[in-house]
């Protein structure tokens, strides 16, 4: 007995698979968010300023 595949469901189930590794690999592409000194960074303004 033949056995037949049903393409638009392997379709699916491969698009779901490579959104799903598009969605893990766009989230652990986000920076880090680092402390920022605000107070440093307003003083290199004064003294280009």
């Amino acid at each position: 007995m033949g056995v037949t595949r049903l393409k638009r469901k392997d379709k699916r189930n491969f698009a779901r698979a490579n959104n799903r590794t598009a969605r893990i690999k766009q989230l652990t592409a986000t920076p880090v968010i680092k402390n920022i000194d605000v107070e440093e960074i307003k003083k290199s303004f004064e003294a280009k300023a």
